[in-house]
């Protein structure tokens, strides 16, 4: 069945494209939109969320775009630096991600804004910062609309002038998220001093950051209990910020119950959600919980589905191979890269049953917690209503810049007080 393109959709994609991704998909129908485009809609409806998908596999991508157009909501696509850098351990990346979204939005007729996002793009040291004024461009000629600088590994003076450095490499129309605090669960949390350092330093700087994400109380991958996300330190944090106009983004959703969940969504400014494990695991036929924790059986293995996700047969190699490299079920992620041209060799309705399962869990999420259901007409307005793929920002200056020189930077640091929780390697 043809699409149907309304006459706001029509004008939206001639206007709110941007310029990249024009260039790469001339003739296209996909209405791939920078991150600010859905995060205005967020704002305009209130006290909604929309899903930052990580598409770790096809899979996940095709099942999230469908729940997104029955859900009418625009959809944030993304892969993290580890997921999908030069390092990466998923097929999917940063510079192949917009052309398999472009190709779904075109199969499947999506008429709902899609940004790409570049989540977690680790900068820990000067060589990274180096190379991400080199990579970074190739990213967004690539189609990447929105991003995601997580200096967080550093300092918190070394963190702000890491985000100011590589700032010109980003361009002023694209979605932009920042980070304080990495994601150590509940060790290590954010204070409102340290946000109020980051942000204040980027605003006296003309940076308005669209998110900013905080080390919260979550962790990423497999949630091991349901202590979760602190509800109440995101929102004294957000409140904080609010002066700055700078909403939040929720990292490691994954194992937060439904009514954590629709917490966040009423009691804090986020408008961002990142769900990765969860969906992973959902592909390929796993049994999960209500909010997508895989669950496991008596002897500690994930239990498969029987006619859920991928074959049983397929399940079996996949088992065995993980073990004969001595994977822990938290480095099943590693599977992504090996497996994803076997699951693309599926039948067609193993293919099929995998992207449903994804929309099923996604399109209840996104109604039935985020309230993010028919948000898409928001985000054509805000695009017809700039006349452009530059929305702008919603900050505007507020500290002066004379009071956050580098040096001034680096002396303002040292009175926060703050616990940055153990040393160790926590990407994902």
């Amino acid at each position: 069945m043809a699409a149907q393109y309304s006459a706001d959709f029509e004008k939206a994609l001639q206007v709110g494209r941007p310029p990249t991704i024009k260039k790469l998909f001339p003739n296209s129908k996909a209405l791939i939109v920078s991150g600010k485009v859905v995060d205005r809609a967020m704002i305009a409806k209130g006290k909604a969320i929309t899903m930052a998908a990580n598409g770790r596999n096809y899979f996940v991508i095709r099942g999230v775009l469908m729940a997104a157009q029955r859900a009418n909501c625009p959809i944030i696509i993304e892969i993290a630096k580890s997921e999908g850098g030069q390092k990466a351990y998923c097929a999917v990346n940063y510079w192949n991600m917009a052309r398999i979204v472009d190709a779904l939005c075109n199969e499947l007729g999506i008429t709902v804004p899609v940004a790409i996002h570049a989540d977690h793009y680790g900068i820990k040291n000067d060589k990274d910062l180096k190379a991400a004024m080199v990579e970074i461009p190739t990213m967004f000629e690539a189609g990447i609309t929105s991003i995601a600088i997580d200096a967080s590994h550093l300092p918190d003076d070394q963190n702000l002038l890491a985000n100011l450095a590589i700032n010109p490499a980003i361009p002023a129309w694209a979605g932009l998220e920042t980070e304080v605090g990495e994601i150590k669960g509940n060790q290590g949390l954010s204070t409102v001093d340290e946000a109020k350092f980051l942000i204040q330093g980027l605003n006296a700087r003309g940076i308005f950051p669209d998110w900013i994400a905080l080390n919260n109380g979550t962790t990423h991958g497999i949630e091991a209990s349901d202590a979760g996300i602190q509800v109440g330190l995101t929102a004294e944090i957000h409140q904080a910020l609010a002066p700055y106009k700078v909403n939040g983004a929720q990292h490691g959703t994954s194992g937060n119950s439904s009514e954590r969940l629709r917490e966040i969504a009423n009691r804090t400014a986020t408008t961002k959600a990142n769900v990765a494990t969860a969906l992973q695991m959902i592909s390929w036929g796993l049994e999960v919980n209500d909010y997508g924790n895989a669950q496991l059986d008596a002897a500690g293995n994930f239990i498969k589905v029987a006619g859920e996700g991928m074959t049983e047969e397929l399940w079996a190699e996949v088992v065995a191979y993980a073990e004969s490299k001595g994977w822990k079920k938290g480095d099943y992620k590693n599977l992504n890269l090996p497996f994803e041209n076997k699951l693309l060799a599926q039948p067609t309705e193993i293919r099929e049953r995998m992207a449903k399962r994804v929309e099923e869990f996604a399109y209840k999420m996104l109604t039935e917690v985020l309230n993010a259901a028919d948000t898409a007409p928001l985000a054509i307005a805000a695009i017809i209503a700039a006349g452009s793929h530059d929305v702008g920002p919603k900050g505007s200056p507020i500290e002066k810049a004379g009071d956050w020189t580098d040096e001034k930077i680096v002396e303002r640091a040292k009175t926060i007080a703050s616990d940055k929780g153990p040393a160790g390697n926590f990407d994902d």
